[in-house]
C-alpha cells in the first residue's frame, strides 16, 4: 500500500513539474502602446507609427500597431535584400566591387561617378541596383525572395528593375524587423560570407554607447510620399529591432522628409531609454 502512494505521488509530483517547465517556456508577445511615439510624429508633422522591439523583453513599443500591419513598397529599404541576393548569385562579387558610371545623368549628383559596393548601398544609388536586379534576373529574384520569406513582391520581365519603387509590391513594419531579425540571428538561408559582409555594410553609426544597423527608404506612389527607416541597434542593455514608416502631413516641409525618418526614431529610442 505505500509503494502505491510513493509511486502515486510521484507520478503526480512530476506532472506538476512538467505543467510548470512548460508554462515557463511559453512566453508571450506583449504589445504596448506608447503615447510618447505619437507626439513624437505630430511635433515632425508626419503621420505614421514607429515600431520597436526589444528582443530580450520580447517587447513590441508602437503608437499605432494597425499602421504597423499595412503594407508599404519598401523602396530603398529593399537595398538590404537586394545586396543578399546579389552576393548569394555573385552577381555582386565582392564587397570592393565597383559599379561603373556610364557618363548619362543622374538624378542625384552624387551617383554620377563610379561607386564602391558600400558607397552604392549608403549613397542609395538607384541605378546601381537596378543593374543588380536585372543581372540576378526575373526568376532567380523570385526563387530567393520566395527562400528569403521577405513581403509580397510583384516581380516579372516588366518590373525587375523597379518593383520595389512602383507598382504592387508591399512590405508592412512588423514584417520587416521579422526579416531583420532572422538575418541578425543567422536564420536567413544565406551564406556566413554574406551574412558578414551585410552586417558590416549596414552599419550607419558606431561609438561607445550604440552601434545602429539599417536603411532608409523613400518611395512616390500616386503623389504620395512615403518614407521609412529600419534595422536594428545594439547597446550594452540587448539589440532592439525597428522600423519607422511614415508620411508628410499637409504643412510638412518636404526639405526635411530626407532627415526626419532618423531623427524620430533616435528620439523614440530615448523614449523608452534604449539610448540616453
Amino acid at each position: 500500500m505505500k509503494k502505491i502512494v510513493v509511486i502515486t505521488l510521484l507520478i503526480l509530483f512530476s506532472s506538476c513539474e512538467n505543467k510548470v517547465k512548460n508554462k515557463s517556456v511559453e512566453v508571450k508577445e506583449a504589445k504596448i502602446i506608447t503615447k510618447s511615439f505619437q507626439v513624437i510624429l505630430d511635433s515632425a508633422k508626419v503621420k505614421g507609427a514607429i515600431l520597436i522591439y526589444d528582443f530580450q523583453k520580447i517587447k513590441w513599443y508602437s503608437n499605432d500597431f494597425e499602421w504597423t500591419e499595412k503594407g508599404k513598397l519598401p523602396a530603398s529599404t529593399f537595398k538590404i535584400t537586394n545586396s543578399i541576393i546579389g552576393l548569394e548569385t555573385e552577381v555582386i562579387k565582392s564587397d570592393s566591387m565597383l559599379f561603373k558610371w556610364n557618363g548619362e545623368k543622374r538624378r542625384l549628383k552624387v551617383w554620377e561617378q563610379d561607386l564602391t559596393f558600400n558607397k552604392a548601398f549608403h549613397y542609395s544609388c538607384v541605378p546601381c541596383y537596378q543593374e543588380v536586379a536585372k543581372k540576378i534576373g526575373v526568376e532567380r529574384m523570385n526563387n530567393y525572395l520566395k527562400k528569403l520569406n521577405y513581403g509580397f513582391m510583384k516581380v516579372d520581365s516588366t518590373s525587375i528593375d523597379n518593383f520595389w519603387l512602383q507598382g504592387n509590391s508591399k512590405i508592412n513594419q512588423q514584417q520587416q524587423i521579422n526579416f531583420l531579425k532572422r538575418f541578425y540571428t543567422s536564420e536567413l538561408p544565406i551564406s556566413k560570407r554574406t551574412e558578414r559582409i551585410m552586417k558590416e555594410l549596414m552599419v550607419i553609426e558606431e561609438n561607445e554607447a550604440f552601434k545602429i544597423s539599417g536603411k532608409t527608404g523613400w518611395s512616390i506612389r500616386n503623389g504620395n510620399n512615403n518614407g521609412w527607416f529600419v534595422g536594428y541597434i545594439e547597446t550594452k542593455k540587448g539589440v532592439h529591432f525597428f522600423a519607422t514608416n511614415i508620411e508628410p502631413k499637409e504643412d510638412f516641409n518636404m526639405k526635411m522628409f530626407p532627415m526626419i525618418r532618423k531623427e524620430i526614431s533616435y528620439k523614440a529610442f530615448k523614449q523608452i531609454d534604449i539610448i540616453e
